[in-house]
Parts: structure tokens; sequence; C-alpha cells
């Protein structure tokens, strides 16, 4: 599948998105490039929607089942350029790395995916009975599933493939996630007459130390149902000489297969009204996060920030066939899940596609510095891609 001159495009592929910076909300540049690289591998049509995720289309000669490729290509920030061995922007080679910011999370993969699909289309004469989809999604640093839910709108996939990072293993689930909030409303005063206020840090102070006596969710494959404290904020702040009158507290919950907005709030809820009933001071609520971001195009996007988590049996027919190709083109795939959260909690955690996932490099690189990814990896990615194809679409 991979000739020298093809690995050689797919590489130059990764380091031109890599050459194109695009932080969550600024993916404007890299769209505009694989708008280019769409039509050079010959992809049949692409299109740009309202949030502005960028998705390729190869039809084949036939009807028959759509699968998606879904690869983010917004990055993190990068806070200091001095402390990177190449520029994070340059997509330079060295010791049989690229490197640069988002080479392992993902630009590196949506490069193979986009290869992959191409080599495979051409190969067949685009003889096989489907579509192929290849999307690369905005904001899924900040928004995970968010974006992707006008991907799956739009063209109702079959199958979904997630191209994270899983050192070449197949994935067939991950925990999901939630931002908590709490807040505790008090009365202020001056903080040279304490008792005539109600301090809220206080009061939540006895919450947060009653939180981490709940006994957590399990799941015999995706472990425990975290719930940790991020973030404390009391208002006013600065607080010069005021007894704080508010404060607001978030947590991150990992959520687990079949766990419901109302299941995982509902310990919170009891045990606030609980301790109300034992301080009549105390006044206090607990919500999830509201998200809102504005993308490149000008559209908002906003949502309570609750992100499934998912699972699906190693015998699934999908799961099978994606494992056969693998197996395919040379690859020993362990089936295993991922330990963060992607894209997966929308397709298949709100709208319950058969999804996968498969992605060169290793976990640990995202966010880092010297963040790379190693170009055999990159090429194994693509084959395993391009294996999947092969076996969904049964041509052999």
């Amino acid at each position: 599948m991979l000739t020298e001159v093809r690995k050689e495009k797919l590489v130059k592929l990764c380091q031109e998105l890599i050459r194109n910076p695009s932080v969550s909300g600024q993916e404007d540049k890299v769209v505009e490039a694989i708008k280019k690289v769409f039509k050079e591998f010959n992809f049949d049509e692409y299109f740009v929607d309202s949030y502005g995720n960028i998705i390729g289309h190869i039809k084949g000669k036939g009807p028959g089942k759509t699968i998606l490729f879904d690869g983010h290509i917004d990055h993190v920030p990068v806070t200091d350029e001095q402390k990177w061995k190449f520029g994070p922007f340059c997509g330079e080679i060295a010791e049989g790395r690229i490197y640069g910011r988002g080479t392992s999370d993902m630009k590196g993969q949506v490069s193979a995916m986009i290869t992959a699909a191409s080599y495979f289309a051409e190969d067949t004469n685009r003889n096989f009975d489907g579509d192929i989809y290849v999307a690369g999604v905005v904001h899924e640093e900040i928004f995970e599933g968010v974006a992707a839910r006008k991907i799956s709108d739009a063209i109702n996939p079959d199958y979904v493939v997630i191209g994270e990072s899983s050192e070449l293993n197949l994935k067939i689930g991950q925990r999901g996630r939630a931002e908590i909030v709490v807040e505790v409303f008090g009365k202020p005063a001056h903080s040279a007459n304490p008792e005539k206020g109600i301090n809220s840090v206080y009061k939540m102070a006895n919450i947060i130390q009653r939180i981490q006596e709940l006994k957590s969710t399990v799941h015999e494959e995706l472990g425990k149902g975290i719930l940790v404290l991020t973030d404390i904020k009391s208002s006013p702040y600065p607080g010069a000489s005021v007894v704080p009158e508010y404060c607001k507290a978030t947590f991150d919950r990992r959520l687990l297969v079949g766990e419901t907005k109302e299941s995982v709030l509902t310990p919170i809820e009891e045990l606030l009204d609980q301790m109300m009933k034992e301080d009549p001071e105390l006044n206090a609520k607990v919500s999830y996060a509201i998200g809102t971001e504005i993308c490149y195009t000008g559209q908002t996007i906003t949502g309570e920030r609750f992100f499934p988590g998912w699972l699906f049996d190693k015998e699934d027919e999908f799961v099978q066939a994606a494992y056969k190709g693998l197996k395919e083109v040379g690859l020993e795939p362990e089936i295993t899940h991922y330990s963060f959260c992607t894209n997966g909690s929308h397709y298949a955690g709100e709208k319950g596609i058969k999804t996968i996932g498969f992605g060169p490099s290793q976990e640990n690189l995202a966010h880092t510095i010297n963040e790379y990814i190693e170009i055999e990896q990159l090429e194994k990615g693509a084959k395993g891609y391009y294996g999947i194809l092969k076996s969904v679409f049964n041509i052999y």
C-alpha cells in the first residue's frame, strides 16, 4: 500500500499541516491547507460546515455503508517556543521523527487518514460499495464531541474511526467527562466583623470534604467514576477586608457507561440537601458547567460540559472487522480502551454509532514540549487505516 513515493507524500503532508498553527478557534489556516490536500489526493468533494469542520468525501461505485474517519485539527497553545528543540510549527525531521505541535495530537493521524483513504480509492479504482469520509474537526481540545455533532448530522455514518493516539492498538471505549459546578451563596461583611456575614469559602470547604467521602461508581473494564476538585474561586476577588459572599468549585467527573446527567448529579444534590438541613446558613446548588466557544467562522458553540462514556463488546462486528483489517496489514493490536476523552463521546456515547479508536503514536506525547510523531508509527498508522477500509468493504 505504501510505496516509497507514497511514504514521502505522507510525511510532507504531515509537515504541511504542522506548519499551519491551529489553536482551538483559530483553525482557518489549516482548513485552507486541507482544502488543497483533498483536491491533490483526488477526493470527490469536500465541504466546510458552520463550525468550520472540513469533511472530505470519497464515493464508492455502489451504495453501501458509510465510514467516517474523525481527526481533530485544533491543538493546545504553545506557551514558550524557546523551550522547544525545534520550532513548534516547522515540522522538522530528526532521528526518524517529525517534531511540532499537533504531530501526535493529531495532525499526524489526520495525514494518515487522508492518504489511506485516497490510496485505497486509487488502488480499488473506487470499486467498493459505500462512502468514505475524512473529517478535520475543530474545537475538540476544549469541547470534545460538540463540533462532531454537526458532522454526524450531515453524513449519518454507520461506522466511525477515532484517530487519537493508541500506539497502534484498537480502542473500543473510554470513560466520559463532565465538569460539575458547586456554588455557595454567603453574606458579605467587613472582615473586622466576620460574625455578621456568612463566609462562603468556609461553607465550601465543608462541602468539598463531604464530597470526597462520596463512594465512587465503578465499571469492571473502565474503572472508577473519578470525581476530583480542579478549581475554586471566591468573590469578591481580591477580597480586601470583605468576607467572601460567593464561592464556586469545579469538579472533573470521569463518566462510566450508562451514567446519565441525572444519575451523576443526584448524589451531590442529595448531599447538599442534607447539609442545608444540618446548617440553616448554608445555601448551595450544583449544576453542570456551561461552555461557550467562538469558532473561526464566527459561529458560537455552547452546551453543558457532559460528554458520555462508551464501550463496545470485543465481539462486535465492526470491532472484529477493524481487528481483522489491522492484522491483515501486519499489525498486532491489543483490544483495549482510551484513558482520556475523545469525540467518541458524541458518536458512540450520544448517538450509539459503532465506533472504534486507532491511531499511531503514544498517548503521553500530547500537549508536551517537543511533541513528535515517529515516521515509522505514522506509516503504520496509514497502513492500519487502509487495512480497516479493506476489511469493512470486503476488498481482498
